[in-house]
């Protein structure tokens, strides 16, 4: 299972999709009936699209699996009561599958049979997306409810965030301790941590300055730089979260701690906590769907 993208609604897609292409290093993939899907490097036709509409909101987060992981989620999913229906893609790449909300309203979709493109070649594109934060009113049972219903499996626990992984990347989603529901930041992973650094530059030359970063975290290991976009949405720029096996054992919160007044490894940054906590409310989760049965629901596994 593979986390593909985010899909976001909001008020001047267009000027939002020229910022995460001219400045951020996207490559637009295709842009029609006012929204815009936008590629990094690799094989996904897009990772992140911006919709025009009248308010902001997360239509959904998006995985690929296959055909035996997608019944699996679906008997899962209904043995645990969520509210989900059957869906197809109308993007890029299409695909079947179905969509969830959990507990806490966040959104995900998972589809099979969603097609793939030839790689591009970009000195500062994204390769793809390396991970998602989302804010959780109980994050602890947001991450629960992952576990039974998505199979998802917790990595780490901070202070601040309970990471959970799909794949051998430490994590691809985190819920944050937040006390509220809505969209953390998106994280795009880059090749390397030069690719990083030349990003904060190519945004300082635009007159952006990190509201947290560089640095690197503990739990994944990654390089990061975060900023927050023109459309007020946190975005960053990381290096790959480190793999692990299966035997790895989850850290706690008192496993990830560092000396005083250091938020990260290195403590060679400061987090602009105002501007973090107003973009971090800035996108919240609304369901545009009817709960209806999916297909493989009352299956029974072979």
């Amino acid at each position: 299972m593979m986390l593909r993208s985010v899909e976001l609604v909001l008020p001047g897609a267009a000027e939002a999709a020229a910022f995460m292409t001219d400045v951020w290093g996207l490559a637009l993939a295709e842009a029609r009936d006012g929204a815009y899907y936008l590629r990094g490097s690799g094989s996904f036709p897009y990772i992140f699209s911006l919709e025009e509409g009248p308010e902001r909101f997360v239509r959904t987060n998006t995985f690929t699996c296959t055909s035996v992981e997608l019944a699996a989620l679906e008997r899962r999913v209904a043995a645990n009561g969520l509210k989900a229906a059957p869906t197809t893609a109308r993007e890029p790449g299409g695909g079947t599958g179905f969509v969830v909300e959990m507990p806490d309203g966040e959104l995900f979709r998972f589809l099979v049979g969603a097609g793939e493109v030839a790689p591009i070649k970009g000195r500062d594109l994204p390769l793809k997306l390396s991970h998602v934060v989302l804010n959780s009113t109980d994050a602890e049972a947001t991450a629960d409810a992952v576990e039974r219903a998505l199979g998802f499996k917790v990595s780490d626990r901070t202070r601040g965030m309970v990471f959970v992984s799909c794949n051998p990347s430490h994590h691809s989603l985190a819920f944050a301790r937040a006390g509220y529901g809505s969209f953390n930041h998106i994280a795009f992973e880059m090749e390397d941590m030069d690719a990083v650094m030349r990003g904060i530059g190519r945004l300082r030359d635009h007159g952006m300055v990190p509201v947290w970063g560089p640095g690197r975290h503990g739990p994944g290991a990654n390089v990061f730089a975060y900023f927050v976009a023109p459309f007020g949405a946190v975005v960053e720029f990381s290096t790959a979260v480190d793999e692990v096996t299966e035997d790895y054992k989850p850290g706690a919160p008192e496993d990830w701690t560092w000396p005083a007044n250091r938020i990260d490894e290195w403590g060679m940054s400061d987090r602009d906590e105002h501007a973090l906590s107003v973009a971090e409310k800035a996108f919240r989760f609304r369901r545009e769907w009817t709960p209806q049965p999916l297909p493989n629901a009352a299956a029974t596994p072979r």
